[in-house]
Parts: C-alpha cells; sequence; structure tokens
C-alpha cells in the first residue's frame, strides 16, 4: 500500500560528496519513479537545452513578477542570474503520484521544509573530511585556492547536518543509491503519510463494532 499523493524529498549535500551522480544513478535505475525537479533561471539556454527540459528559462522580469507573486519554494542568485524551484511545478508532479527529488543547497531546503513540512531531507556527505578534500581535487578543475574556500563553505554548512532527515553517507556509490531509494520508499509506508489508507479501514472496520 502506498500514499497516493507522491512525495517531495530534498537532496543536499557538500560540494564534491556526490549528490549530482547519485541523483543521476538513481534516475537512470528508477526511471518511472522519480522526477528531478526542473528549475526556472534568467540565464540564457545553452546550446541543446530547451525550455520545460534542462530549464524554464525566465526573462529577469518574469522572474521577479514570480518572486513578488510567491511563487517559488526557493530562490537564488548567483554571477547576476536568477535559479528557483516554481512551487506549482512541484506541487502538481507530488499530487500526480510522482516522487519529486529537488537537489538544492542548504538554505533552499529549509525554504521548502517551511512551505512543505512533510517534505523528506537528506543529506549526502562523504566518510570523512579528508575523503571530501580528495575528491575535490581529484576532480582537476579548481586551484588550490578554490578548493580551500570550497572546504571552508563545507565547514560553515556541517552545521546544517542536523536539521535533515537522514544522512547519505557516500563512500560506495552503488550503496548510497539504494539508501536513496530504500529511505523513500520506507517513507511512504510512515502512518502520518498514509492516514488516507487509516481513515478508510478504521471507517470499514465500524460495521463490526459492539
Amino acid at each position: 500500500m502506498q500514499n497516493e499523493t507522491g512525495l517531495i524529498t530534498v537532496l543536499s549535500g557538500f560540494s564534491g560528496a556526490g549528490k549530482g551522480t547519485i541523483m543521476k544513478h538513481l534516475l537512470q535505475e528508477y526511471p518511472d519513479k522519480y522526477h528531478l525537479s526542473i528549475s526556472a533561471t534568467t540565464r540564457k539556454p545553452r546550446t541543446g537545452e530547451e525550455d520545460g527540459r534542462e530549464y524554464f528559462f525566465k526573462t529577469k522580469a518574469e522572474f521577479e513578477r514570480m518572486i513578488k507573486d510567491n511563487e517559488f519554494l526557493e530562490y537564488a542568485q548567483f554571477n547576476d542570474n536568477y535559479y528557483g524551484t516554481p512551487k506549482k511545478y512541484v506541487e502538481d508532479l507530488a499530487n500526480s503520484g510522482h516522487d519529486v527529488i529537488l537537489e538544492i543547497e542548504m538554505q533552499g531546503a529549509l525554504n521548502v521544509r517551511k512551505v512543505f513540512p512533510e517534505a523528506l531531507l537528506l543529506f549526502v556527505t562523504p566518510p570523512d573530511a579528508v575523503s571530501l578534500k580528495n575528491r575535490l581535487v581529484g576532480r582537476g578543475t579548481e586551484s588550490p585556492e578554490e578548493i580551500g574556500n570550497r572546504l571552508a563553505i563545507s565547514d560553515q554548512e556541517s552545521f546544517y547536518m542536523e536539521q535533515y532527515d537522514y544522512l547519505i553517507v557516500n563512500d560506495d556509490l552503488e550503496t548510497a543509491v539504494k539508501s536513496v531509494h530504500d529511505i523513500i520508499e520506507c517513507e511512504h509506508l510512515r502512518v502520518s503519510r498514509s492516514m488516507g489508507f487509516v481513515k478508510k479501514m478504521q471507517n470499514d472496520l465500524s460495521i463490526y463494532k459492539k
């Protein structure tokens, strides 16, 4: 028995923890099970990108009108461009029975929790700080100074960990992907998420009341 409403799950983690890789494999292994939330952005589409597939592409005026009308679960500004998660898009997917996953940063995750208190928050972390540094170095895409800055940010972000529901220790990719899937499956069976079923069972059994 599963709840008819899909779960809203937020996946966050340190830079270099592997949350993007986990998401990629999760969607590959369970293509009909999960939907990755699509963000809106004011940046220009890159070659091959399509509106409604990679992003919902908006003008700055459109985006700021959506902010004013409280249409985002969360939003932020990077490099003079806005990025945000449209509230109605996520609500419509969940209400149609789809499990929706948002891969966003910590502050955005806590904003989602304010709007959807029932949202499931998962935090991805490597097994230790040394592993995190080694992964950042191994990517070969950043200078030692940039890596140092990312690790300093991770130090600050570590204090958000205790506000999440579950930790995903990404030491082995296959195990981490399975952990995310298993947690979401188990959450569907939580009594508080299945009150419709509980009430129906109580009502059906009432005919036997003495």
